[in-house]
């Protein structure tokens, strides 16, 4: 051990405590920008453009393993919907009229431009909503 008889021995402990709180300090600065960084990259909005075509809804009825309904909707260049919108009516209160992308996923809007659904990424193509009570609908692109 060193000893620092010029600075005394609390001295040294005081620099000691200092160092490590700055220390402490940059770490966590650096923690934080670097995890702003990657959640900026991996949470990118999705253009309009991207996610307009045509989607199978699936919407598991949970009265046995392998029963849907399914129907398709188009998610329009103008963010509009159209297609057969009457089967997520009544999961929604109403038919949705209009979507937009948002950075973990596609939300649903009703005639007041209002979020009425969301449906969460699950990967590339694919979205899920799932309601309280356990019903699962899922959003899944067309075969091109």
């Amino acid at each position: 051990m060193r000893r620092f008889p010029e600075y005394g021995v609390q001295s040294v402990m005081k620099f000691a405590v200092v160092t490590d709180n700055v220390n402490a300090w940059l770490l966590a600065t650096l923690i934080m920008f670097l995890g702003d960084t990657a959640m900026a990259r991996s949470l990118k909005l999705a253009d309009p453009s991207e996610l307009a075509g045509q989607w199978q809804v699936i919407v598991e009825t949970g009265q046995s393993v392998g029963t849907a309904v399914t129907c398709w909707v188009d998610l329009n260049q103008d963010q509009t919907l159209s297609g057969q919108l009457d089967c997520l009516a009544p999961l929604l209160g109403q038919a949705p009229v209009g979507w937009f992308p948002e950075p973990d996923g596609i939300a649903l809007t009703d005639d007041n431009g209002s979020r009425s659904a969301f449906f969460s990424q699950q990967r590339n193509g694919f979205y899920t909503l799932t309601f309280p009570a356990g019903l699962k609908v899922s959003l899944q692109r067309a075969s091109k």
